[in-house]
């Protein structure tokens, strides 16, 4: 790199630590912790409410809320709130079920004018492709090394 390249850079970077907003790492944490725990919270409340229906199992509970979640996650994606969770909770706005939800709905509507299937349905599966590819690579790697300590506990 010649030295006036460098030093572009160096001004480069000095303007941008400039103007980038500080960020305290504590406070971010704690609101990330609140907005992922709150979301937590209510998953569990409305476990515990539906699992009140007679006829209805743990099991079924634990997926009408799920299915809740997404929904209403969907909704505030669609009406613009998500966002402004989001910019406050920080990671904890991005929990899995909610997080993805956001996601796919926010890259369907984002490319909804390329139409149906060009559009939405491919923008939606660009995002879900990565995700379960990510999912099945680190649980069978996680697996393995499970398996591996187990062998080598029997030693």
């Amino acid at each position: 790199m010649t030295d006036k390249a460098l030093q572009r850079n160096k001004r480069y970077t000095a303007y941008v630590d400039k103007v980038s907003p500080s960020t305290n790492t504590i406070h971010s944490l704690l609101k990330a912790f609140v907005i992922g725990g709150v979301t937590c919270v209510i998953g569990e409340i409305l476990r515990n409410l539906l699992g009140m229906i007679p006829g209805t199992d743990d099991n079924q509970a634990t997926v009408y809320s799920s299915v809740i979640l997404v929904t209403v996650a969907i909704l505030l994606t669609g009406m613009g709130l998500y966002d402004k969770i989001a910019r406050h909770g920080g990671a904890g706005s991005f929990l899995p079920i909610t997080g993805f939800a956001n996601a796919m709905s926010s890259a369907a509507m984002e490319f909804r004018s390329e139409g149906l299937i060009t559009g939405t349905a491919v923008k939606m599966f660009n995002v879900v492709g990565p995700v379960v590819v990510n999912g099945i690579v680190w649980s069978s790697v996680s697996g393995i090394l499970v398996w591996a300590v187990s062998m080598l506990m029997k030693l």
